[in-house]
């Protein structure tokens, strides 16, 4: 499934409809487990921004889903799918103490006292409808009120050829970072076709049980409060900091100033394999006996080594937290963050630097276990990433055949931060790669060339096999 921007999923003329969840103020009950460290640190973040709108920190899927709509039914498909997932039929704040240092106070509804709503606008051309998505996403995404996500479908224009199919409507969903990460977005399509199928013919949706992620946070806070500043993964935290001059890894070549006026980021969005492409590059790493994140991160090393002189690759790399089958399928924000400090010195060939990377993410694990916002605390700093890579391997997620077929996107928010964020994202089709970077004429020089020669590495590797020497 590509990820990329709201503004790049094709929309055609039709009618939209909002899905809007709702419920009574006496479903509520207090409710004492914590926040996760990442969400309470969103919250700390976010708050007092631009009116505590979710701009910034949205994520969302867009999908077709065939034959026409039954309102009814759709509906009856989006509660069982709230009903199913706990994070949102919950709710988080900070408490009115002193902000500091005072924690959440939560309030969550028990299953089957979240309804949905909807409303249908008149038909529109693409353009209107796109902008109104934006600003529905931008205005019921922000973690401070709930509900922090929201449905809408486009039912489009009879016989418009947009569409996949002749008789089909596209679902959209948005939610705020807090409740979801980019592996749960991969999954809201299949379980809500599941679902909508279930309640149109009664065939069984067959969705595995899964775990609520207010469960795994407050297991996750319980599991961090004794930590100190010995253990592991401050440790590499504090050493990579100091290398870094006090911050986090940065790109490697020159990305501008920041500028004075706040602008939406550039961004791109390409296939680099295909299925088969990525199945032999994934055998050249298992020959140098790594896997795949390992050999892209030797191509991105190589890169850097090619273009600024670089002697050493620097990033920070996601990774997931969901450490047992009760969390395979649930929504919430099941991320850590390592850095990844690769050495590409004494003009190594790509097995030997695809060898130096996998021992790199072998060695750093313990630093993406613990939450990154407790690391922070402990070393009494805000640590802020500055050049993330992301890999995500989402072939064996359940319907991923059919994403082409569902016209199928991830889709993130705009955003105004001054970072590069890179994507690669595997899946049954091969290798799509997402980036967004600073809108400035040095990053949108610099950036792309970057990911160019990155990919012709990878390439090469498919084409000719590991290099034996430093790539020219």
């Amino acid at each position: 499934m590509e990820f990329t921007e709201l503004a790049d999923y094709e929309i055609s003329a039709g009618t939209l409809t909002e899905w809007l969840p709702c419920a009574a103020e006496e479903a509520w009950r207090a409710d004492p487990r914590p926040a996760s460290y990442i969400h309470e640190a969103h919250l700390r973040r976010s708050a007092g921004g631009r009116g505590g709108s979710g701009r910034e920190s949205w994520l969302g899927t867009a999908f077709e889903v065939s034959g026409p709509m039954d309102t009814e039914t759709f509906r009856r498909a989006l509660q069982r799918w709230i009903d199913r997932h706990e994070p949102l039929r919950s709710h988080a704040t900070l408490a009115a103490v002193d902000e500091a240092v005072g924690g959440v106070v939560r309030r969550t509804a028990p299953p089957g006292k979240v309804s949905v709503r909807f409303i249908t606008h008149g038909r529109a051309e693409p353009a209107t409808i796109r902008e109104h998505l934006h600003g529905l996403f931008d205005d019921y995404t922000t973690p401070h009120l709930w509900p922090a996500y929201v449905f809408a479908t486009l039912e489009p224009d009879p016989g418009d050829e947009t569409s996949n199919s002749a008789s089909s409507f596209t679902v959209f969903f948005g939610a705020d970072h807090s409740i979801i990460d980019g592996y749960s977005i991969v999954l809201v399509s299949s379980e809500i076709t599941a679902l909508y199928e279930e309640e149109r013919t009664g065939r069984t949706a067959e969705l595995f049980p899964v775990g609520s992620y207010i469960d795994f946070g407050a297991s996750e806070r319980a599991g961090s409060t004794q930590l100190d500043d010995d253990h592991e993964a401050v440790r590499i935290w504090r050493r990579t900091l100091a290398e870094c001059g006090g911050d986090a890894p940065a790109f490697p070549l020159p990305i501008g100033h920041r500028p004075a006026r706040v602008t939406p980021q550039q961004r791109l969005s390409e296939r680099w394999f295909d299925d088969a492409e990525a199945t032999l590059f994934a055998e050249r790493c298992r020959d140098a006996g790594a896997g795949f994140f390992a050999g892209a991160l030797a191509c991105l090393g190589q890169a850097a080594a090619d273009l600024a002189g670089a002697e050493r690759f620097r990033t920070v790399a996601p990774s997931h937290t969901r450490t047992g089958p009760m969390w395979a399928g649930a929504l919430g924000w099941f991320v850590g963050l390592r850095p990844i400090d690769i050495d590409l010195s004494g003009d190594p060939d790509f097995v030997t630097l695809a060898t130096r990377a996998a021992r790199e993410l072998h060695d750093t694990r313990s630093s993406a276990r613990v939450p990154f916002d407790r690391v922070g605390e402990l070393l009494g700093v805000p640590i802020r990433p500055r050049f993330v890579v992301s890999y995500m391997d989402v072939r064996f997620v359940p319907m991923a055949a059919q994403w082409p077929e569902w016209n199928a996107r991830a889709l993130r928010s705009r955003s105004y931060t001054h970072d590069v964020y890179v994507w690669l994202n595997r899946t049954p089709q091969g290798v799509n790669v997402s980036v967004r970077y600073p809108d400035n004429t040095v990053a949108a020089a610099n950036v792309p060339r970057f990911l160019e020669r990155t990919c012709e590495l990878m390439h090469r590797v498919v084409d000719s096999g590991p290099w034996a020497a430093a790539a020219e």
